[in-house]
C-alpha cells in the first residue's frame, strides 16, 4: 500500500465532501468506494484513517465509517479559525493590485450556478470563494489548512436544509467583497468579511439549535 495512493484517495473523498456529494451521517461502503476509486480496500482504510484524523469521518466498531456530523462547538471553532485566516490574509495585503483571478472566478461560478438554480453548486462556489480569499496569503501551508477547514464547513451547510435560502444572500456580499478588493481597499474588505462571517456563523448556530 502506497502512502501517496492513500493520500490521493483521501483527497478524492475530501473533494466529494467539499462538493456536498457526501453528507453528514452517510455510511461509506468499502467495496463500492474502493472499486470507484480504483484502490485496494487496505488503501481505502488508510484514506479513512487520514480523514478521521482531519475530523471529516468517524469510525465506530461494528458500525463502520460515516461522514461526521459537526457539533455546535465544532462550528464555533471553525469560524474562529476562518476569521483568523481569511481576515488575516486580507489585512496582510499590500499595495492595491491584488491577484484576484481565483476570487473573480469563484464569484462568477456562484452567480452562474444561482441563475441556473444549481444551489448545491452555488455552495461549492462559495467554498471556492473563501479558499481564494485565504489564497491571497500566497502560503501553501494556509492553502492546505483551508482545504480541510472548508471541507468541514461544507458538512455544516447541510444543517440549513434549503441551500438557496442560505446561499443566495451571500452572492451579493461575495460580489461586494470582490469590488472592494478590486478598489485596493483590503482593510475595508477585511472588516466587511468579519461581519459577513459572524452573520454566517449565527445562521448556522440557529439551524443547529433546531436539529434533533
Amino acid at each position: 500500500m502506497g502512502t501517496g495512493t492513500a493520500q490521493r484517495a483521501a483527497e478524492s473523498l475530501r473533494e466529494r465532501i467539499t462538493e456536498g456529494v457526501l453528507v453528514p451521517g452517510s455510511r461509506l461502503v468499502e467495496a463500492e468506494l474502493a472499486a470507484g476509486l480504483g484502490v485496494s480496500r487496505n488503501t481505502l482504510r488508510e484514506a479513512f484513517r487520514l480523514l478521521t484524523q482531519e475530523g471529516l469521518l468517524t469510525h465506530e466498531p461494528n458500525k463502520g465509517v460515516r461522514v461526521r456530523r459537526l457539533t455546535s462547538a465544532d462550528l464555533a471553532d471553525l469560524y474562529q479559525v476562518r476569521r483568523l485566516i481569511e481576515c488575516g490574509a486580507l489585512r496582510e495585503l499590500r499595495g492595491g493590485d491584488y491577484p484576484l483571478a481565483a476570487v473573480r472566478e469563484a464569484v462568477r461560478a456562484g452567480e452562474q450556478a444561482a441563475l441556473e438554480g444549481r444551489w448545491n453548486d452555488c455552495g461549492t462556489a462559495d467554498i471556492r470563494f473563501h479558499q481564494a480569499l485565504a489564497g491571497l496569503a500566497e502560503s501553501p501551508h494556509v492553502d492546505r489548512l483551508m482545504v480541510r477547514v472548508l471541507a468541514e464547513l461544507r458538512l455544516a451547510f447541510h444543517a440549513m436544509g434549503d441551500p438557496r435560502r442560505f446561499h443566495e444572500p451571500y452572492l451579493g456580499r461575495n460580489r461586494q467583497l470582490l469590488t472592494t478588493l478590486e478598489a485596493g481597499e483590503a482593510e475595508q474588505a477585511a472588516q466587511d468579511l468579519a461581519f459577513y462571517l459572524e452573520d454566517s456563523r449565527r445562521q448556522l448556530v440557529e439551524a443547529y439549535s433546531r436539529l434533533p
